[in-house]
C-alpha cells in the first residue's frame, strides 16, 4: 500500500509500506478519509517522543471493512485501543486504560495509508446518508463530547454560559457538544483573523478575537482546546466563581494557570484525554443524528499531497478548521 510516512522534523514522504496483518478479532478497513490532527502536527515538528520516525501518523479515520464480521460496511474508526478488563475498562473509564494504545503511536501504525487494521468492537457503522468525511470528524469532536460531558456533570443544570478557546476542529467540537449538550451560549475564541471569519460564516458560530474579550466578562464553562501557557491563564481568568475549567490541549505542558484565584474562588479544573467507547458512539450517533450540524467545514487533499497540507497547516495557510486526506 501507499502510506505518508514521517521521516523526522518537518519530514513526511508518500511511499509504499508493508500492508498491516490484522490479528484475531481484527478487521481490515480501506481508508477513505482520515484528518490531519494538532497531535499529529506536533509529532511533525518533533515535539513528540511518543511519536518517534519513522512512522505512519493519522488517527482520525473513516473508510470501508474489507475483512472479518463488518465486511462490507462503511465505518468510523475508534482509534483507541484499550484492553477492556482492568479497572478502568470495567468501570466504563476505559480511556484510561493502563495499557491503553493508539493508532499513530507504537506499536500501532497510523491511518495516514491506504489500508489500516483495527479491532472490530472500535468500528461503528455508519447510515447511508452520512459521508465518510463527516464520519472521519467523530474522532476530534468525541473528544469535545467527553470533555463537555466532565463539565456539565460538575455544573449540573443550568442556562450555563460557555467560553471555548480555540476555533481548530477540537474547540469547534467541544463548541457544537456544549449547544448538542443543553448549552447554547457559547462564544469560540480564535485569534487567526481568516479562521474567525470561517466560523462565522460557515459554522455558525459567535467568534472572537483574545483581545477583545471584556476583562470582568465570566462564564460558567471555559473549554481549553489549545493547551498553551496563554490559553491555560485565560481560562482562569475568565471562569467565574465556582465554575469549571475543561482542559483537552496538549500545546505545552505547563504554565498558565492561576492557583490562587482557582483555590480562593473554588474552580474545578478538568484534564480530559480523548473519551470512553461509549462517548465516542454517543457522539458518532449524535452527529447522525444531524445534532452536530452539517459537518463540512473541512477541506479535501489527496494523501499524495500530505506534505503540502502538513507544511501550509504550519504557515497559517488554512483557514478551514479540519484537512481530510484521502488515499
Amino acid at each position: 500500500m501507499k502510506a505518508l510516512v514521517y521521516t523526522g522534523p518537518e519530514g513526511l514522504e508518500y511511499r509504499d509500506f508493508a500492508d498491516p496483518q490484522p490479528d484475531s478479532g481484527e478487521a481490515l478497513i480501506r481508508v477513505e478519509s482520515v484528518g490531519i490532527c494538532g497531535s499529529d502536527m506536533h509529532a511533525y515538528l518533533g515535539h513528540d517522543d511518543r511519536r518517534p520516525a519513522p512512522l505512519v501518523l493519522g488517527h482520525e479515520a473513516a473508510g470501508m471493512v474489507l475483512s472479518g464480521a463488518m465486511s462490507g460496511q462503511r465505518v468510523t474508526v475508534n482509534p483507541l485501543v484499550t484492553c477492556g478488563a482492568c479497572p478502568a475498562c470495567l468501570s466504563g473509564r476505559d480511556n484510561l486504560c493502563a495499557t491503553r494504545q493508539i493508532i499513530s503511536m507504537p506499536p500501532r501504525e497510523g491511518a495516514f495509508a491506504g489500508l489500516l487494521a483495527m479491532p472490530e468492537r472500535n468500528l461503528v457503522a455508519l447510515p447511508d446518508h452520512v459521508t465518510t468525511n463527516q464520519a472521519a470528524l467523530a474522532e476530534p469532536i468525541a473528544c469535545g463530547w467527553h470533555a463537555v460531558r466532565l463539565g456539565r456533570a460538575v455544573l449540573g443544570d443550568g442556562p450555563h454560559r460557555a467560553l471555548v478557546l480555540g476555533g481548530g476542529a477540537i474547540g469547534l467540537g467541544a463548541a457544537l457538544s456544549l449547544a448538542a449538550q443543553g448549552i447554547r451560549d457559547v462564544t469560540v475564541v480564535e485569534p487567526h483573523a481568516a479562521r474567525r471569519t470561517y466560523l462565522g460564516l460557515h459554522c455558525d458560530q459567535r467568534v472572537a478575537h483574545p483581545e477583545t474579550l471584556d476583562a470582568l466578562d465570566q462564564f460558567d464553562i471555559v473549554v481549553d482546546g489549545v493547551g498553551f501557557e496563554a490559553t491555560r491563564s485565560q481560562a482562569s481568568a475568565h471562569v467565574r466563581p465556582g465554575g469549571v475549567i475543561v482542559h483537552i490541549g496538549l500545546g505545552q505542558a505547563a504554565g498558565g494557570l492561576d492557583i490562587r484565584r482557582m483555590t480562593l474562588q473554588e474552580i474545578t479544573f478538568i484534564g480530559t484525554y480523548t473519551y470512553t467507547a461509549q462517548d465516542f458512539r454517543d457522539c458518532a450517533q449524535a452527529m447522525f443524528d444531524g445534532r452536530l450540524g452539517a459537518l463540512d467545514w473541512v477541506e479535501d487533499r489527496p494523501l499524495s499531497d500530505g506534505a503540502t497540507a502538513f507544511a501550509d497547516i504550519r504557515a497559517g495557510r488554512v483557514t478551514s478548521p479540519k484537512i481530510l486526506l484521502h488515499p
